[in-house]
């Protein structure tokens, strides 16, 4: 048993106290997903991977939730899981402004000065949220290995591992489910 199942294990039997030894040992591994995350949305995002990180860490861990982890490996997936609701919160926040919800009358001067808007990023990422949410709907298990892939960065090995599949098989999921994705994304 590694040291992050066994922290798990002990936050579940109701130990909090070691609750505060969890945060250390994921941390640098949940900071590189949301990093990597982040560097494919447009410049000038105002969310930053720690910030990110420690909202899932929150959504995940707060004190609040009846959370159960088998493993190491489910305490990953919930915490991709929360990145991309966090990050499809956004979206959604980024779009509703566009709607108008927060203008603002400025002078022309003030205008010609704004940077242009960043809108395709959000929608492009809330259209993948709604064909990801079909896929799983049709095949939870490859949304899963998507949402690990697109959300955490894994590997194929890596996910191959956290799903408790083949490489073989995880590499059919991969071009079955991007392929099923761009049909939904770009024909639908």
């Amino acid at each position: 048993m590694n040291e992050v199942t066994r922290v798990l294990d002990q936050i579940q039997r109701g130990d909090l106290q070691v609750a505060e030894q969890l945060l250390p040992l994921v941390y640098n591994e949940l900071r590189r997903v949301a990093a990597d995350k982040l560097a494919q949305e447009r410049p000038g995002q105002t969310l930053q991977a720690t910030g990110l990180v420690h909202e899932a860490y929150l959504r995940v861990v707060g004190t609040d939730n009846e959370q159960r982890w088998d493993n190491r490996r489910h305490f990953f997936a919930a915490a991709a899981e929360a990145m991309r609701r966090i990050l499809i919160d956004q979206a959604r926040h980024k779009r509703s402004l566009k709607g108008g919800g927060a203008l603002k009358r400025l002078s022309l001067d003030e205008a010609a000065s704004l940077p242009a808007p960043e809108g395709q990023a959000a929608e492009d990422l809330l259209a993948l949220d709604e064909a990801l949410q079909q896929l799983e709907a049709e095949d939870p298990v490859k949304a899963q290995l998507v949402k690990l892939r697109y959300y955490t960065g894994a590997s194929l090995e890596e996910t191959a591992r956290l799903l408790d599949i083949s490489e073989a098989t995880a590499k059919r999921y991969w071009v079955y489910a991007r392929s099923w994705l761009f049909d939904k994304l770009h024909h639908d």
